[in-house]
């Protein structure tokens, strides 16, 4: 008996690799240095590592400004209103830096309040190696658990290439990359191994009412 598979109700999660990276990066590493000299930081979904204050744009330079200015562009092509014509929101951009060290890692959290969040990695700090024990995968998890598993937590679906649909999805950032989801969907930092600092940063995009 064949079946048709159709997914519904999906969750999208954008992956961009920016063109401009080898030039927006060094000034964001430098603007990254000099306020973690700056400020101490603060300690959220972080266990360990310095995450900085949201308030990014004021203190990122120019470079910042670009980076956010190409998420709201992103955001625009992302969304649409329920008739699929351009949506009319006002994106307000709250941005962030993070750094990790050997043994940093991120909570599971979510970004309540925002529509869409980005992370956008300026050193991924593997140094070019591709040595999986290094971590630091970003990792989603599925937005109907615990529920899937509270029951049958050995029972998967199928899904439409005939695979087992998974609860649980890493990705495996690299220099340069920005990756978009939506802020609802709860995400976390693997323990990270490098020797070279991670750096990386994310930005919450508000809707606001047009101007």
């Amino acid at each position: 008996m064949a079946a048709r598979i159709v997914t519904l109700f999906q969750t999208p999660v954008y992956t961009i690799a920016l063109p401009d990276a080898a030039a927006l990066n060094p000034p964001l590493r430098a603007a990254i240095a000099t306020e973690r000299q700056r400020v101490l930081g603060v300690s959220k979904s972080n266990v360990g590592g310095w995450q900085s204050t949201d308030d990014m744009l004021r203190w990122g330079g120019d470079a910042a400004a670009v980076l956010a200015a190409q998420c709201v562009a992103a955001a625009e092509r992302m969304t649409a209103d329920p008739s699929g014509r351009p949506a009319s929101v006002r994106w307000q951009p709250e941005m962030w830096a993070n750094v990790n060290r050997a043994g940093d890692s991120n909570q599971s959290h979510w970004h309540p309040g925002s529509y869409l969040s980005f992370v956008y990695y300026v050193d991924d700090g593997y140094a070019g190696s591709g040595d999986r024990q290094l971590g630091g995968e970003l990792v989603f998890v599925d937005p109907r658990m615990p529920f899937l598993r509270m029951r049958t937590p050995d029972l998967r679906h199928r899904v439409a290439n005939g695979a087992v649909e998974e609860h649980e999805t890493w990705v495996r950032p690299f220099s340069g990359l920005l990756i978009a989801f939506p802020s609802f969907l709860a995400h976390s930092v693997r323990p990270y191994r490098g020797e070279a600092e991670r750096l990386s940063i994310a930005i919450n995009l508000v809707a606001r009412p047009p101007a």
